[in-house]
């Protein structure tokens, strides 16, 4: 398959980074690699730009994990389930590489995402390759390709190659830091939790507070049938939303009880208002 291909290396390491080149080249001659980037942000806004057909996610990089990254282009690529046109190109073929180990492995093989293992070998590349052009050649442009990665990107980033066992029981309070003194907030007084830089803020009706764990080291102490993600940075206690509205971009908010926020739903988790 000689067909003109592009693809995009996301790789903090750059001399890792330079032999996933060097690999391509070999195994994939025609393949046209228009950039490296440096980290998980800087992958979205070159392939944002560039729109290329293939993306080399590396999972650890700095700000945005290759899932986070490949998750926040998905939200933001220019897409609108029709047929696509030159403006509304289909999002890339995903290859994530990673140097985690056999449990990583069957994650992304239970959503037939393809990934390369560090250091990575020839002879795995030329089956990854082999693998991405028939995806490539057998590509169907259109709302139900799209669909099915928001669904596998859905799965890997509830269960993370690297995140720890969940707790056996949902948390039912939280222990919140409040000048010299700890509060005690029940989870069903929370609104809404949202991330800020190393924080995560947790709204109720009448206060905010902040917590030191990151958010998705708390997402697993949650129950997932009381508090829905909506977003990479929010999570919102399900009885506190009181309407969802689309507006004329097509993209989802919701407006919650008791409180003036307006939230933004990601496309990766608008399936849970599919009645919108």
């Amino acid at each position: 398959m000689n067909t003109h291909r592009t693809a995009l290396i996301a790789e903090d390491e750059p001399l890792l980074a330079q032999a996933l080149q060097a690999e391509l080249a070999r195994a994939w001659p025609a393949l046209q690699v228009l950039g490296v980037a440096g980290n998980g942000e800087a992958a979205v806004a070159q392939a944002l730009a560039l729109q290329p057909d293939v993306l080399f996610f590396d999972i650890r990089m700095p700000a945005l994990s290759g899932l986070e990254a490949a998750a926040a282009l998905a939200d933001a690529w220019p897409h609108n389930g029709q047929k696509d046109g030159p403006q509304n190109k289909p999002f890339p073929a995903l290859v994530f590489v990673t140097a985690y180990d056999q449990y990583a492995v069957q994650a992304f093989e239970a959503q037939a995402v393809d990934y390369l293992l560090k250091p990575v070998q020839p002879e795995r590349l030329q089956k990854t390759v082999a693998k991405v052009q028939l995806a490539l050649a057998n590509h169907a442009p259109g709302a139900m390709n799209f669909e099915a990665t928001l669904a596998q990107l859905r799965h890997l980033l509830a269960t993370p190659p690297s995140a720890p066992a969940a707790p056996s029981a949902p948390l039912r309070l939280l222990q919140a830091s409040v000048g010299q003194a700890i509060r005690m907030v029940p989870m069903d007084e929370v609104l809404y939790f949202e991330a800020a830089d190393k924080y995560v803020r947790v709204l109720t009706a009448e206060h905010e507070y902040l917590l030191r764990t990151p958010l998705k080291e708390l997402l697993p102490q949650l129950d997932p049938q009381a508090f829905w993600q909506v977003h990479r940075g929010t999570v919102v206690r399900a009885e506190a939303i009181e309407a969802v509205t689309r507006d004329e971009a097509g993209k989802l908010w919701l407006r919650l009880r008791g409180h003036p926020a307006r939230l933004a739903v990601s496309r990766l988790y608008a399936h849970l208002f599919k009645a919108m």
